[in-house]
This record gives C-alpha cells, structure tokens and sequence, in this order.
C-alpha cells in the first residue's frame, strides 16, 4: 500500500499526527511541517496555497516518495486540493478533513482579518493559543489542546501573516469537479472554522466522494476522538 501523507493545516506541524502512527494499520504515516510552522518554523513562510502544494511535492519527491495517499487537514485540505491539481497522477486515495474549497472562510469563528489585527496586536504567542482553543469542543480544556497550542507558539508573526494572507487568496471551487481520486470528506459537527456548507460543498461536487460525520467534535476531531477518526480513517484506506 502507498504510504499515507499527512498535511497539517494554519500553525499545526507534524508532531499533531503522533495517534494516526499506528504500526497495526499496514501502511507507512508520512507528516510534513510545511515551512514557517513545526519543525520547518525556522523557514521562510510562503504566502500562497499553490506554493505550499509545490513546496510538498518537492520535499515527497526528495524523499523518494512519488506516489501516496493523502489526507489534508484545514489550510492542509486547501493544500492537498492543489496537490492534487498540480500532479493528479501522484496521489491515489485523497482525504479532505475539516476544510473547505473556498480560502475566505464563511463562516469562521472570525474573519480573517480580524486573526490578522488579533495578530498584529497580541503577538502570535498569545494568537496561537487563542485560536488553538476554537479547535476543540472543549477549548483549552480539552486533552488535547496543550500539544496543539506548543506547536501553533512555533509560528512567528511572518508565518502567521502570510498562511492567512495564502487562505484568503485562495479558492479551489472551479477545480472541484475535475478531482477524479476517490476521496473522503471528514467533518467534526462542532466545527467552529468550517461550518457545514463548506463540507456539503466538498462532498456534493467531488464526483467519487463519501462523507464522514465526527459527532461531539469540534475543528480536531483527530485528536479529541481519535479512536474513531483512525477507524474511519483506515476503513477509508484500506478497504
């Protein structure tokens, strides 16, 4: 089976994917941090969906991984989206988590530019673990947040500026019919950055598309109930 690519979404990073590595599941988890958040925080920052999905292709290229199933999780879903557009032929099962086909965010906990004011303002430390918190159903005190919130502090202000700036540039609605690879689109129905309109507009367009429903979940459904995240998402895998 080909390996199995994880895009993290605005200010996460690969370490958010520890409980998808799961040696029982027969397949290789491949995490990237995308430059400026996680382990890549000391890289320049892109500003445009399109360049973050050439970046991904360049570094899996350089690894020697050439064809893989992908999963993209918020901004990462926008990611793959391009991914997929960019090199159609590399990927083969694609996976849209908690995102959306259109970068300005209907819908959102706040618009972007009041994150980008917030930014400005707070500092990105203080912005990070802010918006860390609209992840989970049960903000800052849900198990999961202190780990998400460390690795969103990673993200400098540049970072920050530029991933919402690429988000709000962004808009993969025209493209959405043309994805042929069977796809999976996942949705915590507490969801405080992707209200359902953005998800029934995935599953709805996509021709080879099937829906799952995270209940009790909000934006890190992987993390808040990753039991059954990881169930779906390897019944989606490997059947």
């Amino acid at each position: 089976m080909n390996p199995v690519v994880f895009v993290h979404g605005f200010m996460g990073g690969s370490r958010q994917w520890q409980g998808q590595i799961d040696p029982e599941a027969g397949y290789e988890v491949i995490s990237l941090d995308l430059p400026g958040y996680g382990e890549n925080a000391h890289c320049d920052a892109l500003d445009s969906i399109a360049g973050y999905a050439e970046w991904s292709l360049g570094d899996l290229s350089a690894r020697g991984v050439e064809r893989f199933n992908l999963v993209g999780h918020s901004m990462g879903g926008m990611v793959a989206q391009e991914m997929v557009a960019q090199a159609p032929e590399r990927v083969d099962r694609l996976v849209l988590y908690g995102t959306g086909a259109t970068g300005v965010l209907p819908g959102r906990f706040e618009t972007i530019c009041t994150s980008k004011r917030r930014a400005l303002a707070d500092g990105p430390q203080s912005t990070a673990r802010r918006i860390a918190a609209t992840w989970f159903l049960e903000r800052e005190n849900a198990a999961g947040y202190e780990t998400c919130a460390t690795i969103a502090e990673q993200c400098g202000l540049e970072a920050m500026l530029n991933g919402l700036d690429a988000m709000e540039n962004w808009s993969g609605v025209e493209r959405l019919e043309s994805i042929q690879n069977k796809t999976l689109v996942v949705w915590g129905d507490e969801d405080r950055t992707y209200p359902w309109r953005q998800t029934e507009q995935l599953w709805k367009s996509i021709s080879n598309a099937n829906l799952s429903v995270i209940p009790g979940c909000a934006h890190a459904a992987h993390l808040e109930k990753p039991g059954l995240f990881n169930s779906v998402l390897r019944d989606f895998l490997t059947v």
